[in-house]
């Protein structure tokens, strides 16, 4: 039982409890008559007559019957009421008011209240909120009212339950991203209010950076907010500038809607407006954003991108831009004074969930495209030297991990020679390995034939090429090509004897082709002519091995106080194989220049499916793979037992063969390679090619080895790379373990929308800074090298290619970060490409400036912009283009 003190009519009640339905304010009616009990004659007469139990079970139900008719009133609450309060709470029962008093809480459906002092009038339903002072005269438990996903903190409330009606005084509360106070706030509806005298803003502070003061404004949850005319201010300075009426989006998701341009300017397209659009949501699974730029030259370019999702089915989007590009002529051949250019690119993407139909898989990556786009986009210095497009759009099917099924088509495009080759579809069946002579149920190890596997694996390719500059059906069909090749391959497992492992093998394939191809020499031209033979032709091989490898392991140890050992892990392999010459066929002999010199072609050079290899092979392959590692001792161990392990060389090793076969070339080239990672800091990747012969004055080889030891000379490198890269970064000053900023990404968003918002961050990098981490850099090297033969057969030369790539940034101040990336052609000893910012933190908003003095464009960028997403048009940006190239 509570402890209850009576005064008169007032009640005081300490508690922790919940009010029900309004119990205390039940009226009950009886048509007992006015007496305080039963009468005591009754009760002892009705206890005499034992022997009538009927008869007084039926005056007992009578009476229960007329004591217990319960009516609710019409002013009672229609939801439970949970409470509480640090101080007391008081019911008055003449005027039906119920008083909360020291931190009182309340909960009422979706609405929640917390004030120092809560009022409640039953007859009403109003409830009243206020605070109080502490004893320094400040205030003290301001009233704070919650509905929905709605907070508010108030002087004062007045509300009513049942209409959700009510005003409240000097109200700061936070509708989506937008904070608003208003003076006087009056909810006409649970969904509806008016503020009088409001201010409006993004920033999160008690005293914000910057707001919008209007004098009226009408709020919709969860749709809009409009005002009257607003006048902008900073740091609580007015300005005299306004806009005469604003209307500020307040929805929780998606919704259709306009998209504001940016402003531009370039010498070569003119002034424009970019981006300028329009996002429409047709359901919830479909949506399109349609965006133009329009530049004052008449040139233009639209974008349609659309996105189709459903859940644990599938995810879809299609990107189409088309440009029609009307540029300034500045000193071209052309005379016109403007050059018109026509391009389009098309991006699709399609990834469906495992779930949806396990077993299979389809998956789309498509990037197909003028070659000249890339080139003429405006401010994407990233995207304007990428020069290889590639497509993919595969189809997947696996029979419970027997057979396997996948369907592709491929696409491949470079910008630089405008040839676009074309696969469709390749078609690959793999059957994986059975064993044939295997019992059902095997008991032991088994015979040695029990472990004899067979497997299959085939496919068909068809390609086609074509010039987008030249580009005709009758010419593609011409280049169309097919062939197909199946392999089967015939293994035997072996047991192990002891370290070393061995595995006897043999495989059989066919391969068919759709042409043939001659080369002959012309004698009145003085040059190659080449003849293509349509048909259906066939070439086979078999080869026979056997292979072997193990692993030898070694440990030195360093003399020092840290007992330093260096562990070497040496993995050899050696394999024995002969294939038959059952190719020689398919070569001939042909004069390629005047000298009369002749070199041996296959028939099938040149072909989607290469030609095999002439001659016969009896030999040897071989090869050593290695590994080097450190252990020292783990300094952060008390104990000083433990260990750790710093790999020195992740690997290296060469790999060669010997044709024992072979009257001449039996040695074959050899290949070096190495990787480490150093410091776990460095990354490199280095290889090369070796040819172990000489070489004529015009590259080609001869019957005649290059070694000499003397002079340190073990033969000619014919191709090679190099890769060094490394990354350092300052710790975070808030001593968390992050490197960086992380571009968000939405894990619902196609990879192809994904690609393009990390382009998006490149090509606008002050926009994605960590303020957290106070320097960073990234540096990049990257080299390659290869001979090639000249297309007229005159001999050899070496491309080569070799570039540097850096980013990073640092902070001059707490508040100011300056960064750059860029790109330098080592070969050309050109730098290709520079792009630098210098970004302002402004706590709720942002100044961005992006400079590209150095490109296929230079240009620079100042924007300053709200960082809140539903002010993200409210900018100030200035931006010019100039153009380094002549179109």
């Amino acid at each position: 039982m509570l402890p209850i003190v009576a005064c008169g009519y007032l009640l005081i009640l300490t508690f922790h409890t919940q009010l029900q339905a309004a119990p205390s304010f039940l009226q009950i009616r009886t048509n007992i008559a006015q007496r305080d009990t039963i009468p005591a004659k009754a009760i002892s007469d009705s206890s005499r007559k034992k022997t009538d139990s009927l008869n007084q079970k039926k005056i007992n139900d009578s009476l229960v019957n007329r004591t217990d008719t319960l009516r609710i009133s019409k002013d009672s609450i229609d939801a439970p009421i949970n409470y509480s309060a640090v101080d007391s709470g008081v019911l008055i029962i003449d005027t039906r008011e119920f008083i909360l008093y020291g931190k009182a809480k309340t909960n009422y459906k979706d609405l929640q209240m917390e004030a120092a002092t809560i009022r409640y009038d039953q007859e009403s339903q109003m409830v009243k909120a206020y605070g109080s002072l502490d004893s320094t005269g400040n205030p003290l438990s301001k009233p704070q009212l919650i509905q929905g996903e709605t907070k508010s903190v108030s002087d004062s409330i007045l509300f009513n339950l049942k209409t959700a009606k009510g005003v409240i005084k000097n109200t700061f509360f936070q509708e989506g991203e937008i904070y608003v106070n208003a003076q006087i706030l009056k909810k006409i509806s649970a969904d509806e209010a008016f503020a009088s005298k409001a201010r409006f803003t993004t920033c999160n502070l008690d005293t914000p950076h910057f707001a919008f003061r209007a004098s009226r404004m009408k709020i919709i949850n969860n749709k809009m907010g409009i005002s009257s005319a607003a006048f902008p201010e900073f740091e609580g300075v007015p300005m005299p500038i306004g806009i005469p009426f604003g209307i500020f989006p307040l929805y929780r998701g998606p919704q259709s809607g306009f998209i504001a341009p940016a402003f531009t300017a370039s010498e070569d397209f003119g002034l424009g407006l970019e981006g300028i659009g329009y996002y429409h949501i047709f359901n919830d699974y479909l949506d399109l954003t349609t965006r133009a730029n329009l530049y004052s030259y008449g040139g233009y370019m639209v974008n349609f991108n659309s996105r189709f999702l459903k859940r644990y089915k599938f995810t879809s989007n299609i990107n189409l831009t088309i440009q029609n590009s009307r540029i300034l002529n500045r000193g071209g051949i052309s005379k016109e004074e403007f050059n018109r250019t026509r391009s389009f690119m098309i991006n699709w993407s399609h990834t469906r969930d495992g779930r949806a139909r396990p077993g299979t898989s389809f998956s789309a990556n498509v990037n197909f495209g003028s070659t000249r786009f890339n080139q003429l986009l405006l401010n994407n210095p990233v995207q304007n030297f990428q020069n290889q497009l590639n497509s993919s759009i595969s189809y997947t099917k696996d029979w419970r991990g027997k057979y396997n099924l996948s369907l592709n088509a491929n696409h491949s495009q470079n910008n630089n020679t405008r040839l676009v080759n074309l696969s469709l579809p390749t078609m690959n069946f793999n059957v994986v390995t059975f064993y044939p002579f295997q019992k059902k149920d095997q008991v032991g190890s088994g015979k040695w034939y029990e472990k004899i596997g067979i497997g299959y694996s085939g496919n068909v390719l068809n390609q086609l090429s074509f010039y987008d500059t030249a580009f005709n059906i009758r010419r593609m069909l011409d280049t169309l090509q097919w062939g197909a090749q199946h392999n089967i391959p015939i293994t035997l497992s072996l047991p192990s004897l002891g370290p070393i492992t061995i595995a006897p093998s043999i495989s059989f394939e066919e391969r068919w082709y759709g042409q043939r191809i001659f080369r002959n020499w012309n004698d009145a031209a003085k040059r190659v002519d080449t003849t293509i033979q349509r048909g259906f032709y066939t070439a086979r091989q078999m080869a026979f091995g056997v292979s072997m490898n193990t692993r030898i392991f070694g440990t030195y140890t360093l003399k020092s106080k840290d007992e330093k050992t260096i562990r070497h892990e040496v993995r050899p392999n050696i394999s024995f194989s002969y294939r038959p010459d059952m190719a020689a066929k398919y070569f001939y002999d042909t004069q390629v220049d005047t000298t009369g010199r002749r070199l041996r072609f296959s028939q099938f050079d040149g072909g989607v499916i290469p030609g095999f290899s002439e001659g016969s092979f009896g030999g040897i392959g071989f090869g050593i793979d290695n590994l080097l590692e450190m252990k020292l001792k783990d300094k952060s161990d008390s104990t000083g037992k433990a260990t750790r392990k710093v790999k020195l060389i992740d690997g290296f090793g060469f790999n060669s063969s010997y044709n024992l076969l072979a009257d001449s070339f039996a040695l074959g080239n050899f290949n070096f390679y190495a990787r480490s990672t150093l410091f776990n800091k460095i990354n490199i990747t280095a290889g090369m090619n070796l040819d172990p012969y000489e070489v004529d004055a015009q590259g080609y080889r001869l019957k005649q080895l290059a070694f000499d030891v003397k002079k340190l000379k073990f033969g000619r490198i014919t191709s090679g790379n190099l890769a060094v890269s490394t990354s350092f970064s300052s710790k975070a000053k808030d001593g968390s373990d992050e490197n960086g900023k992380d571009i968000p990404i939405d894990p619902f968003m196609t990879p192809d929308e994904q690609q393009r918002q990390l382009q998006f961050a490149q090509a606008n990098p002050a926009e994605f800074t960590d303020f957290n981490i106070p320097w960073s850099v990234s540096l990049s090297y990257s080299l390659n090298f290869t001979r090639i033969l000249k297309p007229d057969f005159s001999g050899f030369k070496t491309e080569t290619f070799s570039t540097v790539s850096f980013n990073g940034d640092f902070s001059l101040t707490d508040k100011w970060k300056l960064g750059g990336t860029g790109g330098f052609d080592v070969g050309n000893r050109k730098l290709e490409q520079l792009s630098m910012f210098i970004t302002r933190e402004m706590h709720c908003w942002q100044l961005s400036i992006n400079v590209t003095p150095i490109g296929l464009y230079r240009s620079f960028n100042i924007t300053i912009n709200p960082k809140s997403g539903i002010l993200r048009d409210l900018r100030i940006n200035r931006s010019r283009v100039f153009s380094n190239s002549r179109f």
